[in-house]
């Protein structure tokens, strides 16, 4: 199976993803987004590439009101944690990502909020964090990520764009 997974898009009402994100979304199995999409019609035009799982993040507004801070989501063998990591107990984004999901038996976690690219292992447990392909803030570029699945097999890696 076959994942892309953003975060953080920030887009307002008549903005678009970037060419390079379209092309990598392209044939996947399934669009994550965790969080601070801010515009719901960017979850429409998602749901036309192939199936979504999303949550709600800080920035979110009520039109997004629908979204659940976390969620679970199964994946063959995999069971994926998805928050965004603004809420909860912790001091940074990644310890309260950990937390959210502290009671659940995950194998991966994907979380936002911070537009930082992340990608290590705790223990059996998977972190990452795609970063951002709309908003890079202090980092050297845009980013996004594929994960792909096999049995319980992630491969997780994150596609990095100079433009936007």
């Amino acid at each position: 199976m076959k994942i892309a997974v953003m975060s953080d898009t920030h887009l307002r009402e008549g903005k678009s993803l970037p060419k390079w994100v379209w092309e990598q979304i392209e044939g996947v199995d399934l669009i994550i987004h965790a969080g601070d999409v801010i515009n719901a019609g960017l979850l429409t035009d998602l749901e036309q590439v192939a199936p979504l799982e999303a949550v709600q993040g800080n920035c979110d507004g009520w039109e997004l009101a629908h979204l659940p801070q976390r969620k679970i989501v199964t994946c063959g063998e995999v069971k994926i944690g998805l928050t965004h990591g603004a809420v909860g107990s912790g001091r940074t984004t990644t310890e309260r990502a950990i937390r959210n999901f502290e009671h659940d038996q995950v194998d991966l976690i994907i979380f936002g909020h911070s537009h930082e690219p992340y990608l290590e292992k705790h223990g059996p447990l998977l972190l990452f964090n795609p970063g951002s392909p709309t908003d890079k803030r202090r980092q050297a570029s845009y980013s996004m990520g594929i994960i792909d699945i096999e049995g319980k097999e992630i491969i997780a890696q994150h596609i990095f764009s100079e433009s936007r």
